[in-house]
């Protein structure tokens, strides 16, 4: 009997029934790049491919007992953080992950799919993920809206009134806190600086300690989707686990995303979902 071969990764996240966000749809992406994965359920959600209606948080204690008994067992190639609900989960998390800072840790905290907190409860989820999170993290994975939602729990000056920011001094920001890179999704085609001179082009921007080292351009897709950022940092983690660094898992995550978008596939009524096994597949079932 063999041993373990394949690298393993543990993710903390949702369980969707649909299987499109979430550790479900992580566990298919790390499976598809040859990766072993394991889950940390922190919340059950109720929702099809279309909306989640609602959510149930798990207890942050079951969160902790859940990856402290699988860590007591197996080593972990690399964690993946996913979108979570509050701040003592927060906590129990980065708790955990204190005790393994040699393995890589991709964070992508956020998740428009799941029912919005209220204004207070953002904040302090966001503040908490700033100050126990980033700074672990090897990459963290954000949107520019998502940027700037984070960058609003620093920028509030001593008199209350808000202080202005940019991207790159919001990015530095976050590398001053200990995080190692930060890839931000979703900005207009063209240059780094946001220049929009590349029509129905999103962009991915990767940045580090001496700034931009990456700044790639994809056609816009129609969709509309669900997952894809998801599969963008699972992709991520699983290049990672098998031994990429950071500027060549994000190349090959990528354009593994792309095609996973290129072939999704509609469940149901509601929106596409990647397929994340479309590389393993003949052409003649992808027709």
């Amino acid at each position: 009997m063999q041993n373990q071969t394949s690298p393993l990764i543990l993710s903390f996240g949702a369980a969707d029934p649909a299987g499109a966000i979430g550790v479900q749809a992580d566990l298919a992406a790390f499976s598809a790049l040859s990766c072993t994965g394991l889950a940390v359920t922190t919340a059950l959600l109720i929702g099809d491919s279309a909306r989640i209606e609602d959510l149930q948080d798990i207890d942050p204690d079951w969160v902790a007992d859940q990856a402290r008994v699988v860590l007591e067992d197996m080593t972990m190639a690399a964690f993946k953080v996913g979108a979570l609900t509050n701040i003592e989960q927060v906590a129990a998390i980065a708790e955990i992950l204190s005790d393994y800072p040699d393995a890589p840790l991709i964070l992508d905290p956020f998740s428009s799919r799941l029912p919005a907190p209220s204004d207070d409860d953002a904040e302090e989820l966001h503040t908490a993920i700033r100050q126990l999170l980033v700074p672990q993290a090897t990459l963290l994975m954000l949107s520019q809206v998502e940027l700037g939602r984070l960058a609003e729990t620093w920028r509030e000056g001593v008199d209350g009134a808000e202080i202005d920011g940019t991207l790159e001094s919001d990015v530095e920001h976050l590398l001053a806190l200990g995080c190692e890179f930060v890839l931000v999704t979703g900005t207009p085609g063209g240059s780094a600086s946001g220049d929009a001179s590349a029509p129905n082009t999103l962009a991915n921007t990767l940045y580090g300690a001496d700034g931009v080292i990456s700044h790639d351009a994809w056609q816009h897709l129609a969709g509309p989707f669900i997952g894809a950022g998801g599969t963008l940092s699972a992709a991520l983690t699983a290049f990672m686990a098998r031994g990429a660094d950071v500027p060549e898992a994000v190349a090959a995550a990528q354009e593994y995303t792309v095609g996973a978008l290129a072939h999704a596939q509609r469940y149901g009524m509601g929106k596409f979902v990647p397929n994340r096994f479309f590389h393993l597949q003949s052409a003649a079932d992808l027709q």
